[in-house]
């Protein structure tokens, strides 16, 4: 059986150069593909790929961010300009919190409560 190592969502966006840098305030390294319309956003061992599409095509993503500490997530990005959600406890077990990038695409993440 194949083993699988990793996953890395691809998140529509519209403007790759304001994708990127609101990657980077959030604290990913960010880079473009040299061949254009495509970039990557790396934190530790999240990867979020970015690809540019039309509007007529657009439809927001979505993924979850698996955390030890969702408080202290959210307070950086916080400090970084985003407008974050939360984070608050869930029924299931979960600290949770949600942040929106300028493409509506949507982290989820949280922390064991």
């Amino acid at each position: 059986m194949a083993v699988a190592h990793r996953i890395a969502p691809i998140f529509p966006v519209r403007d790759l150069a304001a994708a990127l840098e609101h990657y980077r305030r959030l604290g990913f390294s960010v880079r473009e593909y040299a061949g254009g319309g495509y970039g990557y956003a790396a934190r530790e061992n999240v990867e979020i790929h970015l690809g540019v599409v039309p509007e007529e095509r657009h439809r927001p993503g979505w993924a979850y961010l698996f955390v030890d500490d969702a408080e202290e997530l959210a307070a950086s990005w916080r400090a970084a300009g985003a407008e974050v959600q939360g984070p608050e406890d869930t029924d299931w077990g979960q600290h949770e919190g949600a942040v929106v990038d300028p493409d509506g695409n949507v982290i989820r993440f949280g922390s064991p409560v």
